[in-house]
């Protein structure tokens, strides 16, 4: 963290500091390399042995299975990739070395041996620990406590995230299925490496950011890490751990992206559009360019309806926003039900349910990443991003149990159920929103004037621009 001073020196670009823009293609290019990866992993596990583009040749639980222990693994790495940034690296260094992991296991990835699949997904577990938890910490240190922008900058940095995502689902997903898998798995490792070589020429714009606090001459940082916790801190982390089980169950739900709706796609939905054949992978896009139309529309709606005083806050956001996402797999229930009469499912069932997961995303997903930042000492403050990635991870293994169970139950009992329970959940929530908030002890309280003093405009106009 950074003094008033260092703050005030950091340079700016469209009202941000520009490291906030060296994260955001940092970040965009390991999930380029990842969402890649990720959009052909289950297609490379389920394809034939013995086709044009060969694959493994698993069953789909055995590939459900695989993608459920391994994306839960690449999250809960992320715990000791922030007790790491925390007690010795500091969360520069760290990102560094998650880059160059990165780039090695996804490189490894493309050699056609299962030494090396096994090897590859294992640095990429590792590398995707080290610099998840610590960038995202870096986002929230270039701004100051209470400053107005910083929802804003994780908004901006979520769709970075997604436009590398986007990218990925189309180039690599095209790429891998059409001209082989390891050529996909060697293209995610040139995204990776154009990211850290980046992250690396961009150093001077993150001077006051991520360094190691164990270190710091920051007489407040100092005080702040050699001190027990306050009751403050103490309550704030309860609330942070209740948002938590949030977090799991959307992310239980999410990512059947990845796993059943990616099986769905390819061998349930009819995707000839005009004589040609839409590759499965594809529809993994549509999340990412969706939150790119639709990223700073949904930052603004929040922005301005803070600004009339109605209920916005963080809890509230994410409450909302895991209600619309599990609204959204009730057009997969029609999708399943057609499959059921028909023999297939139209595309557009898939759209709209990805077009609600995306909303749903948006209003809980970067409003989470900025709580944390609000809400955890300084002390653990990349430890407690790196808790939060923990519980994505447990959120994807849960993803993955539930595609699996898909093979008892139907795919039909399983979206209703998910949608069901997302709903009722996010609603059971809202009942004890105002309790929970209390324990925040007025973390949020001066936004609104802030961004009065600000003098945002509510023009539609003007909401409706990139923040």
């Amino acid at each position: 963290m950074a003094d008033t001073v260092q703050y005030k020196n950091q340079k700016e670009l469209f009202g941000h500091p520009v490291g906030l823009y060296i994260l955001f293609f940092t970040e965009m290019w390991e999930r380029f390399s990842y969402y890649g990866m990720r959009a052909i992993l289950v297609l490379y596990l389920v394809a034939e042995t013995v086709s044009d583009n060969a694959g493994l040749g698993w069953s789909n639980d055995e590939a459900l299975e695989l993608y459920g222990w391994y994306t839960m693994f690449v999250y809960v790495a992320s715990i000791p990739g922030g007790w790491i940034a925390d007690k010795f690296l500091g969360q520069k260094k760290s990102v560094l070395w998650g880059g160059i992991l990165l780039v090695a296991g996804h490189g490894i990835l493309s050699i056609e041996e299962m030494w090396a699949f096994y090897t590859g997904l294992g640095l990429i577990v590792a590398g995707v620990g080290m610099l998840k938890p610590n960038i995202s910490t870096m986002v929230g240190g270039l701004y100051k406590k209470g400053d107005i922008r910083r929802d804003k900058g994780f908004t901006i940095f979520y769709i970075g995230i997604n436009v590398g995502a986007f990218l990925s689902s189309i180039i690599v997903g095209y790429v891998g299925e059409k001209y082989g898998w390891h050529y996909g798995f060697g293209l995610a490792a040139i995204g990776m490496a154009l990211g850290l070589l980046q992250y690396v020429l961009g150093q001077k714009h993150l001077k006051y950011v991520g360094n190691n606090t164990n270190t710091s001459e920051n007489e407040e940082e100092k005080a702040a890490m050699n001190r027990p916790l306050n009751k403050k801190e103490k309550d704030r982390i309860v609330v942070l751990f209740i948002s938590f089980i949030m977090v799991i169950v959307f992310w239980g739900a999410f990512e059947q992206a990845g796993g059943l709706m990616n099986i769905y796609a390819a061998e349930k939905t009819d995707r000839m559009l005009f004589g040609w054949q839409v590759p499965a992978s594809w529809f993994q896009s549509l999340n990412a360019m969706f939150i790119i139309i639709f990223g700073t529309i949904v930052a603004g709606y929040w922005a301005k309806r803070k600004l009339k005083g109605k209920v916005s806050t963080s809890l509230f956001k994410m409450c909302v926003g895991l209600i619309i996402m599990g609204a959204g797999f009730f057009f997969m229930t029609g999708a399943a039900a057609q499959y059921n009469i028909e023999g297939a499912s139209a595309m557009y069932w898939l759209v709209a349910a990805y077009l609600f997961h995306t909303i749903g995303e948006l209003c809980l997903s970067p409003v989470a990443l900025s709580y944390i930042t609000k809400l955890a000492p300084l002390k653990y403050a990349s430890l407690m991003m790196g808790v939060y990635f923990a519980m994505t991870g447990l959120g994807n293994k849960v993803a993955g149990l539930l595609g699996e169970s898909a093979s008892d139950l139907g795919e039909y009992t399983v979206f209703t159920g998910i949608a069901v329970f997302c709903v009722a959940f996010g609603l059971l929530v809202l009942i004890f929103r105002k309790k929970l908030e209390k324990l925040t002890h007025g973390a949020e309280d001066n936004e609104r004037e802030m961004l009065e003093q600000e003098q945002y405009e509510l023009a539609d106009e003007d909401i409706n621009k990139p923040l």
